[in-house]
């Protein structure tokens, strides 16, 4: 069916009360963006993020009497010196076909594809990760994402353990098993990642070598190659528990930094650790290290 988008420029502290009001006129989605393209980060489970500048996007059916809308919006205290707002006709498609059509293979370093498992294998004798994200992060699409990978395939040796701490959709975790690892342990505070990883691995063969776990049931280990790519708050308040996982002489790869973070959650590991030179894609690196000692 054929929608209708209303978007309004609010700010941070205005914004959920928009939402309330179009929610309240007939929206049948509310959204929030940012308007000014500020890199968005991933939110704690049931934590929403609000811009300083934030557009409130509501979705209504293309029937819905949007002239009443209009009206009730202009008459919001907080909008006396005017609203700032733009209607949107939006093509009646199907947007999750839309999305997979667009959802391609994609190689990381010499050796490693991620598929959409909707799509045929590019090369079958590559080492090949099928995957449906689902509602977990991790396509491969990000830079941060693809950052990992590429590290994952000059650094996985047969028989290692690997710990994926935010693992996602797994496709970190899963990507290192098809490279030779031995086990993989992943860890996620989202259920819904556990869920997807669960089903990525058991599509990819591998349920047996991938154990998974909300943090309160994290297991006690020291493994070979350590994993994360979350974000850079995160990765600096979890240091010396993603530090404790890494064996001495063991790897660390950090990932979901902001080249402007990437000093910040260095200095809270190079007690322990010494790093490699910074690898950068886009706006984003990746931080790769190995444990002293050992």
């Amino acid at each position: 069916m054929p929608w209708i988008q209303l978007r309004i420029n609010t700010t941070e502290d205005k914004a959920e009360q928009v939402s309330d009001m179009l929610q309240g006129w007939g929206a049948q989605a509310v959204s929030f963006v940012d308007a000014h393209d500020t890199p968005i980060y991933e939110p704690m489970p049931g934590e929403v993020i609000y811009w300083t500048n934030t557009v409130v996007v509501g979705l209504f059916d293309a029937e819905h009497p949007m002239d009443k809308v209009l009206s009730q919006l202009q008459k919001v205290a907080f909008f006396k010196n005017g609203v700032e707002y733009k209607l949107e006709q939006l093509e009646d498609k199907d947007w999750e076909r839309e999305w997979m059509d667009n959802f391609h293979p994609i190689k990381f370093g010499r050796r490693l594809w991620v598929c959409p498992s909707w799509r045929d294998i590019p090369d079958p004798t590559a080492v090949n990760v099928m995957l449906d994200p689902g509602l977990a992060f991790g396509t491969g699409t990000h830079p941060t994402t693809a950052l990992c990978m590429q590290w994952l395939d000059q650094h996985i040796q047969p028989e290692q353990t690997v710990v994926d701490f935010g693992c996602g959709s797994g496709i970190l975790g899963i990507a290192a098993l098809k490279l030779g690892a031995k086990r993989v342990v992943g860890i996620d505070i989202d259920p819904q990642a556990i869920e997807a990883s669960t089903a990525n691995a058991a599509r990819n063969n591998v349920s047996g070598q991938i154990e998974l776990y909300l943090p309160k049931d994290q297991p006690l280990l020291q493994a070979d190659v350590v994993v994360a790519n979350i974000l850079a708050g995160p990765l600096a308040e979890l240091s010396q528990v993603i530090s404790a996982y890494v064996k001495p002489g063991g790897l660390l790869a950090l990932s979901g930094i902001l080249q402007s973070q990437a000093q910040s959650v260095m200095a809270a590991y190079q007690h322990e650790f010494s790093f490699e030179p910074v690898a950068e894609q886009e706006e984003w690196v990746r931080l790769s290290a190995r444990k002293n000692g050992g």
